[in-house]
């Protein structure tokens, strides 16, 4: 059961389990060059003075489901993968019909958290009752639950469980039991969860149509993926615990280094140009990427290892309320289903 109210614990646990995670290094707290206007674009579309977008036709209209269950509220399921067994809490929002395909939204908490945590955390089965998407909240492994993202964490990455596996595992599972549209499943997570999200998109890009980060980048030396990949990402100047300037030691690059690159994969524009600024928040995209993919960062000034616009927890930095990354991020994947 995934409950949709903040609790006081939900603080002191992830304080826990985040601070023994990544360390305590201290970071800068440089963001992304200011540009001379000061607009409210939201990122990825076009000022008044840029040129057009690229586009792309969308995919075809996902055909009727046939046999699918009524399934509605809050499922735990239960599933063995490579001898292991996994948890993967699941959402179904209000007034799902079975025929009809929605969209699903993964969403992997950090590192010593769990699922109810990071629900709590970005608010998101109440944002899928609110547009109507499955919302999917998967389990780590370990007693400090973890995922196998590379450099990042824990039993997971020690072990090296194949955690793109189990991801591909639970999307079969998804269409076997609900109503899904396999043009539009997404990736999104918190910390350990975004450095997942960062290897999904590498590793797993022929079934996931866009990814989110929050407060984790690229942790994997080689990333491939099939196709352009849509990438928006989160992230604080003054995060304590994977810093916005990279960490040569705990082997995680900068957050400029993964969105450049992530820029590169997709053909667009290395340079990044700001789309939007309100009060301690700058969006930026790198235009013109191939095949109508989009390469975005919102950049929060002086916010800590938190989710924008979601639950506050103090000892982890601040948590901005100009943005909340639940909104943004879904609108972000509306744009962008799989070709």
């Amino acid at each position: 059961m995934i409950p949709t109210k903040p609790q006081a614990w939900l603080a002191a646990a992830l304080v826990l389990g985040t601070a023994a995670a990544c360390g305590s290094e201290e970071v800068g707290s440089a963001g992304p060059a200011k540009s001379a206007t000061d607009g409210t674009t939201p990122p990825g579309e076009a000022a008044p003075d840029a040129p057009p977008a690229p586009t792309t036709a969308p995919p075809p209209a996902a055909p009727p489901c046939v046999g699918k269950a009524a399934l509605t509220g809050d499922l735990d399921w239960a599933m063995k993968v490579d001898g292991k067994d996994r948890t993967v809490h699941v959402h179904v929002p209000k007034g799902y019909d079975p025929a009809k395909p929605v969209p699903v939204v993964l969403n992997f908490h950090g590192y010593t958290s769990n699922g109810v945590q990071q629900n709590l955390l970005a608010h998101m089965t109440e944002k899928a009752d609110a547009v109507g998407f499955i919302a999917v909240h998967p389990e780590g492994v370990g007693i400090s639950q973890s995922w196998n993202a590379g450099a990042c964490c824990g039993e997971a990455a020690s072990s090296a469980i194949d955690d793109v596996g189990f991801v591909g595992k639970i999307i079969d599972e998804l269409e076997s039991k609900l109503c899904v549209d396999a043009h539009r499943v997404y990736a999104t997570g918190m910390s350990n969860g975004g450095f997942l999200s960062h290897r999904l998109a590498c590793e797993l890009s022929t079934r996931i149509a866009a990814v989110a980060p929050v407060a984790g980048v690229l942790g994997i030396p080689t990333c491939n993926p099939t196709r352009p990949m849509s990438v928006f990402q989160f992230h604080g100047t003054l995060d304590p615990l994977v810093a916005y300037d990279g960490s040569p030691t705990m082997g995680f690059p900068s957050v400029a280094q993964a969105l450049s690159g992530w820029a590169g994969r997709s053909g667009c524009s290395l340079t990044p140009r700001e789309t939007s600024k309100k009060g301690e928040v700058t969006c930026v995209t790198y235009d013109g990427c191939n095949a109508g993919a989009e390469v975005d960062l919102c950049t929060v000034s002086g916010g800590g290892h938190t989710w924008p616009g979601g639950t506050p927890v103090p000892s982890l930095g601040h948590t901005t309320t100009d943005i909340v990354a639940t909104d943004a991020l879904w609108d972000f994947f509306v744009r962008h289903p799989l070709p």
